[in-house]
């Protein structure tokens, strides 16, 4: 498989994913088509979280960007999703912590990975145990089948364990987008995770002009 994709380019593939997951949740829920093209915007952001932590040069910077940004939009993801678990970033910033104590307690690694998974469901953070455990895959990515195996078997699972979750099993094809990562950084992409807060800040007030009748959404 050609390994033509930077990292630039998954950023730009998460965040249209993001985007286009997000104007069919808040603006228009009737078109399921958009949440299961959704889907596949995960996987990515986990990959480049992964890929952040490895070459990073510092952590802890990534990690107060992470919860900063986490913090600036919550208030927005509340009014955007109705709802009051904490938003991705607080995935991603659990999933980096986890990745960093494998670093440093490599004999602990299953632990890590167990213990990130019930942190995320008791705390209800979004994509639960399934979002550290695709954290925890990607960070042992090959292009092996029993890897391969392990991936399709997690999206098989969390279709079984929570049917309202069963479109996510779409995100399995993500796999191929991985297969063609070069893993260089690309152009550097600044703006990426200002793109969370902002995005759903602009569709919410979207939302609101429709709900008052100032615009019309026709499809």
């Amino acid at each position: 498989m050609p390994q033509l994709l930077t990292n630039y380019h998954i950023k730009l593939l998460a965040a249209l994913l993001m985007l286009i997951d997000h104007v069919g949740a808040i603006l228009l829920p009737e078109l399921t088509l958009l949440r299961v093209i959704g889907r596949l915007s995960f996987p990515l952001f986990a990959w480049l979280l992964v890929q952040g932590e490895a070459h990073t040069r510092s952590v802890h910077k990534y990690a107060l960007r992470l919860l900063g940004l986490g913090l600036i939009s919550q208030p927005i993801y509340i009014v955007a999703f109705q709802v009051s678990r904490p938003n991705i970033l607080f995935t991603l910033l659990l999933g980096l912590i986890c990745l960093r104590l494998v670093r440093a307690f490599p004999r602990w690694q299953l632990a890590v990975w167990v213990g990130g998974g019930l942190i995320a469901t008791a705390a209800h953070l979004e994509y639960g145990s399934y979002g550290i455990a695709v954290i925890a895959l990607i960070r042992y990515f090959k292009p092996h089948w029993l890897w391969l195996a392990a991936w399709i078997g997690l999206h098989l699972l969390i279709s079984v364990v929570s049917p309202d979750s069963s479109s996510q099993i779409w995100a399995v094809s993500t796999v191929l987008l991985m297969g063609m990562t070069n893993q260089q950084r690309g152009a550097k992409a600044r703006w990426f995770y200002w793109f969370y807060p902002l995005h759903l800040l602009i569709l919410v007030l979207i939302r609101s002009a429709v709900q008052q009748g100032f615009l019309e959404l026709n499809f």
